[in-house]
């Protein structure tokens, strides 16, 4: 039963993200004094309807679209009150109002979904984990990340971007850096011996002093110029380790292994650090092997959370929706450049299989509420890419016919009806081919296991 009733809270959303895109074209229309034929959700065979003035709102049997039909739209029409015979600037706010009414929807989702959050999360640094390749490698507590790999950050939706699209750069083993940054993770290693060579109930006191003291190696090692003055760092914190774990000095301390090549996920970063705009060059994510023997990153330092207030949850909702539009605008971008693939795109089967996957996660770890916030944080990334999408310059989209209308205000002559039908009929067509192509690679992925979220 609760799976059936996350299922249902999916759909009503959905429904609802639709509902609001099309209630904004419909209210734009009603108050331009544009005539409403049929104002419609779902698609479709109709279930019901009713008409009430001169509009008939119907729903229909499919959840996915709807539509609001106005009088002069796809054809010219006499009636003085047609999309057609208005004027251009109402046409363009009708055309605009359901994508803007989406960016609404985002906005208020986005409030609902920070408000019963514990934290929220910020872009400083807070502290580091033992072995951090990242504080080895220019990162510091308290640097601000502002700028990473060419992308602005805000926030930490910005934050996660940059370090979904930061590349993976095969690198040196040889590098002075890469051994530092193995220095510091063997010397992890090296406190997980000793610890396991002791008592459980001593084992237990000692690691949280291990750990500190690793934190503290961290920065005295990145400081090093020579591999020589890194190793003799790495050999003196042995000995204290040692010595916390009640054991003598190693005979024989370990020695830091050299490849000829690494993965890393590398990246210049920008920082704000003590108030002075610092740029770091190649500062590394600790990289692991996953088990598809593929480079897989691994987040190495925490974040500052920031002060829950009423005006920190009012700006972070403005920001972080800003920052959703701006990460729908790099995936299409990114789509465009070859840098994503349409293997990382989703259709409808797609969605739908990631707010089960969102859902059934959540439920798992958090309960019945924290699945219902985690659809709902689904659903606001795809209200605002919904939105964004819509406005693209494309035939058969909103972003389409307000080109069409933006010719039309600069020529002083409407586009010829014939030439605009076969123009968006051609935008359907391969909007229809695309989505085709998504759902049969969607249910292909789920069929074969390679549908993953995230």
């Amino acid at each position: 039963m609760t799976t059936i009733a996350l299922i249902l809270i999916g759909v009503l959303l959905f429904e609802l993200i639709i509902f609001v895109h099309e209630g904004g074209h419909f209210i734009a229309a009603k108050k331009s004094g544009v005539k409403v034929n049929e104002f419609s959700l779902g698609m479709g065979p109709k279930l019901f309807s009713f008409t009430k003035g001169e509009t008939t709102y119907s729903l229909r049997l499919f959840p996915i679209g709807g539509y609001c039909a106005m009088e002069g739209e796809d054809e010219d029409s006499e009636n003085p009150r047609a999309f057609n015979n208005v004027k251009i600037w109402k046409r363009m706010i009708i055309v605009v109002a359901g994508a803007f009414m989406n960016i609404v929807l985002g906005l208020i989702m986005m409030l609902i979904s920070l408000i019963p959050q514990e934290n929220i999360a910020s872009t400083q640094i807070s502290m580091f984990s033992p072995g951090s390749f990242s504080a080895v490698s220019g990162l510091q507590p308290g640097d601000k990340l502002v700028r990473i790999n060419g992308y602005d950050v805000n926030t930490y939706i910005d934050f996660y971007f940059a370090l979904y699209t930061m590349p993976v750069t095969e690198v040196s083993g040889d590098e002075l850096e890469i051994y530092k940054e193995d220095c510091s993770f063997d010397l992890v290693t090296f406190a997980r011996e000793t610890l396991g060579k002791m008592d459980s109930e001593k084992a237990q006191q000692a690691d949280a002093e291990m750990s500190e003291l690793i934190l503290k190696a961290q920065p005295e090692i990145a400081a090093c110029s020579t591999k020589d003055a890194a190793y003799k760092q790495f050999c003196h914190y042995c000995d204290e380790i040692a010595a916390l774990g009640g054991q003598k000095k190693p005979e024989k301390y370990p020695e830091i292994e050299v490849r000829e090549t690494r993965s890393r996920y590398r990246s210049d970063m920008t920082v704000m650090r003590d108030g002075e705009k610092i740029e770091l060059k190649d500062v590394d994510i600790m990289t692991l092997r996953g088990d598809d023997d593929k480079p897989k990153m691994q987040l190495d330092f925490y974040v500052q959370p920031l002060d829950k207030n009423f005006g920190t949850i009012i700006g972070e909702t403005f920001k972080e929706t800003v920052s959703i539009v701006r990460m729908v605008w790099g995936g299409l971008a990114g789509l465009v450049t070859g840098k994503f693939s349409i293997n990382e795109m989703a259709g409808p089967v797609g969605l739908a299989a990631t707010i089960t996957d969102v859902a059934s996660k959540s439920l798992e770890t958090g309960g019945f509420g924290s699945a219902v916030g985690s659809i709902l944080y689904v659903m606001m990334v795809i209200t605002i890419n919904l939105g964004v999408v819509n406005m693209l310059p494309f035939p058969a989209l909103d972003g389409g016919r307000f080109l069409m209308l933006v010719i039309e205000a600069i020529f002083h002559k409407p586009v010829p009806r014939k030439v605009e039908r076969i123009i968006n009929t051609v935008g359907l067509i391969l909007l229809l081919g695309l989505t085709a192509v998504i759902a049969v690679k969607d249910v292909w992925q789920l069929f074969t296991g390679g549908f993953h979220y995230g």
